[in-house]
């Protein structure tokens, strides 16, 4: 349902989250993320011209979040990328149904909808204290310089096993 290039924008937003607000390189989050380095500097570049991560050259450089992560939601994610199309008129051109949608497409559009919605209200701090036992894109994480304890309370060695 969702393209390559959502997936991947989240996958490094996620990612990122976990590390705010200490930048990261762009090899660092390739490896992390198992996404190709070279499309993920492209994805990068276009979530910075969305206003969703600062891109800073130099030695204390590197991607970091322009929002925090408990503004920034997947709505603006995927919305920056390869937002939802809604259907707003009849794909088929039909004219007798001009904006008034058949009932199949008025049904694709409310689930569009809600779609839109869930991702409105997710928050990326939201994600990362969801108690779900499996960890946001990895296996295991070396979290650096992040107080993993404050993303994923519980006991430590259970959580990153």
């Amino acid at each position: 349902m969702f393209s390559q290039t959502v997936e991947y924008a989240l996958r490094a937003v996620v990612h990122l989250a976990t590390r705010s607000p200490h930048p990261q390189t762009t090899a660092d989050i390739a490896v992390a993320t198992q996404v190709p380095a070279p499309y993920l500097s492209k994805v990068l570049q276009g979530l910075r011209e969305k206003g969703i991560v600062n891109l800073q050259r130099g030695v204390k450089g590197g991607v970091s979040l322009a929002q925090s992560p408990e503004k920034l939601t997947i709505y603006d994610i995927v919305n920056a990328v390869d937002p939802i199309r809604r259907i707003t008129q009849c794909p088929l051109d039909l004219k007798a149904h001009g904006t008034r949608l058949c009932a199949l497409h008025s049904r694709m559009d409310r689930a569009l909808q809600a779609t839109e919605d869930a991702f409105r209200g997710t928050t990326l701090a939201e994600l990362l204290r969801d108690p779900n036992p499996s960890i946001p894109l990895c296996d295991h994480v070396d979290r650096g310089p992040v107080n993993s304890d404050e993303l994923y309370p519980g006991d430590p060695e259970t959580m990153r096993s």
